[in-house]
């Protein structure tokens, strides 16, 4: 998957996100959303969704033939866009140590993997697509990078994560997974090597807005499975009131905040909180950028975000007064560019967001 946009949009977003490994915060959110809902030509996106009456209309599939289309249609790399800025966005995936593993869930042409190969030698990615073509693609355009050596570094595997599981060999049984798992040994494990241990990192790139609403929270408890413990989930993705969500017409509505574009795939716009929800169910924990106090100078970095730590905050905030700041890793990533064509002002919304499974 890890495609942003279908058809002519693509290019688009491809050079906005180029933007945004400068800025992130151009406007904000809530000013777009009053905005937004004040008027009267968007308020069929706010009003609640009315499943159709039964026997007329299925609910959205799980759209992999459509996504598998769309990349048989883009084969030729055109749309290829290095996002170099998830590095300035997910600084731990280049300073990460000792051999780290990454999981790319969706990783479409390989924007995203490239990247991440680049920025250090000791990282290994495991990459898996529901198109073969698009693995192929990634592979190719991957394997000609000038200054990669991707050998033994960059492991694609076919599958889709809507509905199958994940092959036995990510994770041993330390990391005991609820869903049944594939057995199935690929060349590259060594001898007597059962699996590769689990994975440090998995990243969601524009990946989970794709799969429909129902069907995300099996998908993110199946990615948490191949996490080690105190690994982190990474995620980006479409965030409320994009400007690729205003320009859906009333047909095209699936579901609350859900949206299939003329080519059958699927989109989702997300508000933080329905993330967080989506993810904590899951058992991970939010991440805290910083937790810093300016009146004693303590400063602690990518802090776990606990009710312990939050009561903590409300203390020094609230009854002692003292000035503190609580960041945290999940928020609307706001950026605007100008169409150079036609000059009208495009505002992008993403949410960016970091979760850790606990260590126990």
């Amino acid at each position: 998957m890890e495609v942003e946009e279908s058809g002519a949009e693509l290019e688009n977003a491809g050079k906005v996100e180029a933007e945004a490994e400068y800025h992130s915060h151009d406007f904000d959110w809530e000013d777009l959303k009053a905005k937004v809902e004040s008027d009267p030509a968007f308020s069929y996106h706010l009003s609640p969704f009315s499943s159709p009456a039964a026997g007329t209309t299925s609910p959205p599939q799980p759209s992999s033939e459509a996504w598998k289309s769309f990349h048989r249609r883009h084969a030729s790399g055109k749309f290829f866009k290095e996002r170099r800025y998830l590095l300035k966005e997910f600084p731990e995936l280049p300073n990460s140590k000792d051999c780290a593993k990454i999981l790319e869930v969706g990783c479409g042409n390989g924007s995203t993997a490239v990247s991440i190969l680049r920025s250090s030698e000791s990282i290994t990615v495991f990459a898996c697509d529901c198109s073969k073509d698009t693995l192929e693609k990634a592979n190719e355009i991957i394997s000609n990078t000038k200054g990669i050596d991707i050998k033994d570094r960059f492991h694609p595997f076919l599958m889709d994560v809507s509905k199958e599981t994940f092959p036995d060999w990510l994770f041993c049984n330390a990391y005991p997974s609820h869903h049944k798992v594939r057995k199935e040994q690929p060349d590259f494990l060594r001898e007597n090597q059962c699996c590769v241990s689990g994975m440090d990192f998995v990243t969601m790139i524009f990946t989970l807005s794709a799969i429909p609403f129902t069907i995300m929270p099996s998908t993110i408890e199946q990615c948490v499975s191949v996490l080690k413990p105190r690994g982190l989930l990474l995620f980006r993705d479409y965030g409320l009131y994009d400007m690729t969500m205003l320009r859906f017409l009333p047909h095209q509505r699936v579901g609350f905040r859900e949206y299939m574009r003329t080519d059958g795939t699927l989109s989702y716009f997300f508000t933080l909180d329905t993330v967080r929800e989506l993810f904590h169910a899951a058992g991970l924990i939010e991440v805290a950028l910083k937790f810093f106090n300016m009146f004693s100078g303590i400063s602690i970095t990518y802090v776990v975000y606990t009710p312990f730590l939050i009561q903590v905050h409300k203390l020094l905030t609230a009854d002692l007064h003292l000035p503190t700041a609580l960041q945290l890793e999940l928020e609307y990533c706001c950026v605007q560019s100008v169409n150079r064509k036609n000059g009208k002002k495009m505002q992008r919304v993403w949410v960016h967001g970091k979760f850790q499974k606990p260590a126990s």
